[in-house]
């Protein structure tokens, strides 16, 4: 039977985007000592969550089987998992000795990008989803997160901050959401620099609490 040019493109195309799920997967745990644990993904024809859940509000872009305890950096685990789902999410559990994140609305982080970056703020890999942008941090605890909120005056209420016990959506991942992507990539194959919370935090909020607007520009 003759193969139809089409059909064989499409097909390589498939196996390459699955196979890349496994290569960040790998990437995050073997090289930079990330813990991940492979998200819930979508339903079948790419509509609506894996989940129970009919009015899951965050499409395939949430721990369920395995849960988000089960993240881990062991090569032969993250094998297993995305052989078995190819196409499922990679999902950073956050916390402990991992990266935490600061995120914002997607059109406010790329507004604070572009005031840290006047300011030569020294950022580290920053994620890209349709709704929201992730700015990667070293861990930090709730505790010490707690004491530097309760310092400040205000800060953004756009701000979420996802520490020990959470987790973040990371490339070439595919959600409900859309794709994610990286919008400042992770630089070099060794251990990342990542900046500290309160550096991050601090510029945040002197972008916005110097901005014309009064700050709203951060808040969407």
């Amino acid at each position: 039977m003759r193969e139809i040019p089409g059909r064989r493109r499409r097909f390589r195309f498939w196996r390459s985007e699955r196979a890349a799920q496994l290569g960040a997967a790998l990437t995050c745990a073997t090289q930079w000592k990330w813990p991940v644990v492979p998200g819930v993904g979508l339903a079948a024809g790419g509509r609506g969550c894996a989940c129970p859940d009919p009015e899951c509000v965050v499409p395939g872009a949430h721990p369920f089987d395995p849960v988000l305890l089960a993240a881990t950096t062991d090569e032969s685990m993250i094998r297993w998992w995305w052989t078995n789902r190819p196409a499922a999410p990679v999902l950073l559990a956050t916390g402990g000795g991992a990266p935490c994140a600061i995120s914002l609305p997607a059109v406010a982080g790329a507004r604070a990008l572009a005031a840290l970056d006047s300011m030569d703020v020294r950022l580290g890999p920053v994620v890209a989803t349709p709704t929201r942008w992730s700015l990667l941090v070293a861990p930090y605890s709730m505790e010490r997160l707690g004491e530097l909120l309760y310092s400040k005056d205000w800060v953004p209420s756009s701000l979420r901050f996802h520490s020990e016990g959470g987790y973040l959506v990371l490339p070439p991942s595919q959600t409900g959401k859309g794709q994610i992507r990286w919008e400042r990539p992770p630089l070099g194959s060794a251990e990342l620099w990542l900046p500290e919370v309160e550096a991050v935090v601090d510029a945040l909020v002197e972008a916005s609490t110097s901005a014309p607007d009064g700050g709203s520009r951060l808040a969407y």
